[in-house]
Formats: structure tokens, sequence, C-alpha cells
């Protein structure tokens, strides 16, 4: 699991230290989990932007900031097994407003203060995520992680990408993030601190309704971005709330694949897009753990507040219905697909200590994972490649294809990521399968 803590949470007053969100955190914990804090460096009186929320910013004393880590960590030490920088600090002016060399210099001296406080704990370096993956090489965004690896190579144990969109683009994007490091000299294990899909900007229809959004949203919005004024804004007639209802009146009209994120959607797109989240669930952690990740975070659990949501939220079009749970009374009783799903693939992978990718020659557009698990029998994992931005349907109207596999058993089971059993047949050493853009997991009987 992961979660946040922020520096104005911690140490609201210089030298005063609350440990009440800590403490909470801490005391959810039943010893079998590993966790993974987000340290974010946002304070009203400690950093350069003067803010309890965002954007995290350069610490004007950065031994006060060394003083706040260590503390921290101590507090957690034994609890919590990763520590991470800030967060997709080259998303520079939301997340992080500072330079490249000033989040070096900061990750530093984390990385010191962690090590002392407690040596068995890792270091994450700052999530690199849609920003940096999108643009590639020479853009400002990877640009900025560039100047990070060169000066603080030996100042993370980790590397963390944030995986959203679709799943047919995590290999490339990991073996990426894999050469940036390897050019700078220092290769870390990678984990995914963040996926989810689908999400509006992998669909070219949507998306080009999505910028003319963000443009009249963001016209003169604030940089910084207290609670309390967020909690006025919601209030107040703003540019994000004016563009976002301006969307909303104008629904009926827009392209199926932006509807399906907005609320009030029809019942038709909801269920479309809540099968395309669970197919994509799966689909991203097997290319993940194929390309060698051993750690993902599927975001999110669920909202962090629980009241009604604001569909006059651009985060919320973006990212709102990834959530797997929802609030009922007060309480996380509200069960969405990808809940299952994620439940289902986690039973699936129990005791998995490989994945990898089989290439088969027919049909072209399989995509097959064998799977070791410990102390039972193998996996096996079958989908079949449907393109979501450019079939009408996102390839369920599509006919399954025919799929022959080698299978040493005389039996097999097999049920999809929806939780359904799927229909297989062993015969002559062979398992025949008929396998649609929905994941398959067939196992030994």
């Amino acid at each position: 699991m992961r979660a946040y803590v922020y520096w104005s949470q911690v140490e609201p007053e210089p030298g005063r230290y609350r440990w009440e969100v800590v403490d909470a955190l801490l005391g959810q914990l039943d010893g079998d989990e590993e966790v993974w804090i987000t340290l974010c460096s946002s304070s009203p009186w400690a950093t350069r932007t003067p803010t309890d929320f965002l954007p995290p910013s350069p610490a004007n004393d950065l031994n006060a900031y060394a003083e706040f880590v260590r503390r921290v960590v101590g507090r957690c030490a034994g609890r919590v097994r990763y520590w991470q920088c800030d967060n997709e600090p080259s998303n520079t002016d939301l997340l992080w407003a500072g330079t490249a060399d000033e989040y070096v210099a900061q990750l530093r001296v984390m990385y010191a203060a962690v090590k002392k406080a407690d040596p068995a704990a890792a270091v994450v370096l700052g999530g690199c995520g849609y920003d940096v993956l999108s643009g590639g090489a020479g853009s400002e965004p990877w640009r900025f992680f560039e100047q990070v690896l060169s000066g603080g190579r030996d100042a993370f144990d980790l590397f963390d990408v944030h995986l959203y969109g679709d799943a047919a683009a995590v290999p490339a994007h990991i073996e990426a993030v894999r050469e940036l490091m390897r050019a700078h000299g220092c290769l870390r294990p990678v984990v995914v601190g963040e996926y989810g899909a689908p999400v509006p900007f992998e669909f070219p229809d949507a998306q080009a309704v999505m910028y003319e959004v963000f443009a009249e949203a963001f016209a003169g919005q604030p940089a910084v971005q207290s609670t309390s004024e967020l909690a006025a804004r919601a209030r107040q007639d703003t540019p994000e709330r004016r563009a976002m209802a301006a969307l909303y009146a104008r629904m009926p009209q827009l392209p199926p694949r932006l509807g399906m994120f907005m609320e009030g959607c029809s019942p038709e797109l909801e269920a479309r897009r809540h099968r395309i989240n669970c197919r994509q669930l799966v689909a991203c952690t097997l290319q993940a753990l194929a390309a060698g990740v051993r750690r993902t975070l599927y975001w999110n659990l669920a909202p962090e507040v629980p009241g009604p949501a604001d569909p006059l939220q651009i985060m919320h079009l973006m990212f709102g219905k990834l959530a797997m749970l929802g609030y009922r009374d007060g309480e996380l009783a509200v069960r969405h697909p990808a809940a299952d799903t994620f439940a289902l693939l986690a039973a699936q992978l129990a005791g998995a200590h490989r994945a990898t990718r089989v290439r088969p020659d027919d049909p072209p557009g399989l995509y097959a994972f064998e799977v070791e698990r410990a102390e039972r029998g193998p996996l096996l994992v079958l989908w079949d490649r449907r393109d979501t931005a450019d079939d009408t349907a996102d390839g369920e109207a599509r006919p399954p294809v025919a799929v022959s596999w080698p299978w040493p058993a005389s039996t097999a089971t097999a049920v999809d990521a929806f939780g359904e059993p799927h229909a297989v047949e062993v015969r002559d050493r062979r398992l025949r399968v008929a396998v649609s853009g929905t994941p398959v997991f067939v196992s030994r009987t």
C-alpha cells in the first residue's frame, strides 16, 4: 500500500511535531503489509512556497527538512519499507515548485536521513509519469529526469514509473526508463507506484476535447493550492467549474469515449468503461511483471474523502472513476467491478515468482503469459489484442480467436477477468480455448 504524508501534517510549526496522522496509518497495519509513504515537502512555514498541500517546494532550511525526515522515518522504523521524495517532480508548478537541481539537493538530504533513521528502508525516486513517458527524449519533463539522475544517481534505491493508459505500451515505457538510468550509470530496480486505465487521454477523439477544457479551466488558476483554498474554491464560480459545466451541458454531443468518464453517463457507457478498466488492470499487471517489475500499485483504492464526488473537477474527469471502492454512509462499502477483478488477480498470482510472455506465431494478436507459482501449478493468462483507440466497440464486437496451446495435464479450468467460468478443452495434450480481449486465467484442474 502507498500513502501520502505532508510536512505540514507532522510539523505544523517549527519544532512542534504532531503524530496523529502517522499513528492513525500505523494503527491500521497488521504487520503483513509492505508500506510505501510518499513524503511531500509542503509546509506553510518551512518551504519556499507556503502551503499545506500543493505544490511541494524546496525547503528553506535543508537541516530542518532532514530533521523532519529523520523524525518521521524513525517513528515508522520497521513498519514502513519504502520512502519516496515527493511525487512526479517533473510535473513542475503543480507537484514540484522548484528546479531539477533543487529536487536533487533535497533527494540527497532525504536519502541520508532515511538511511540514518532506518538503514533497512529503501528510498524511491519520485514518480516518472505520463508527462515524461508521452513526451519522450528531448521533452522538458524528460530532461528534468535526466538532470535528476545526473546529480542524484547515488541517492535512491528504486525508480518509480507511473503507467496510465493502454497496457500494450507498458514494456516500452519500462525499457525507456531503464535506458535512461543506464545512460547515467545508475540502473536500479523499477517499481510501478501508480497504474490504471482507461483514461481520457488515450483516446484521440476524447483527448482533443480535453485539451480545450484544460485551456479554459486553468486560465489564471492560482499556483498554490492549500486545503483551505481548495475547500473555498469548491463553492466558487471558478474557470475550472465553468469549463466543466459547459462540458456537461454538451454531454449528449460528446464522443462516447469521453462521455464514459463523466458522471451521469448512460448505463451502457458506464458498464463499458468498467469492462475496459478490468481488462486493462490485468493486462498492465502481467505486462509489468513480465518486464521484470516486482512491485505494482494500482491507483487507487478509494476517494480520499468520504463524501459525494464533485463532477466539476478536472481531476475527477481524468481519474475519478478508477477508484476500486466507494463510500456508503461513510464506510468503504461499495465495490466497483475493478475491486473484484483485482482480488481475482491477486488470488491467481499468489505465490508467483516469474511471469514470462510467450510469443506464438498464431494468432498474431495473441498475448500469452506463463506464470510460475510457488507450491502451485503454473498459470497461463491469455487475451487477444483489441485496439480500443480505433475500434468503435472497443473490440467487443469482434469474434474471439481460437487458440491451441501445449498443455501437460489432462484437464484444465479457466476463469475470465470478470470472474466468469470460461470454456476450455484439453485434447491430445493441447489446450483449446476461444480468446477475446478479456484476459482468461487457465490452470490445471
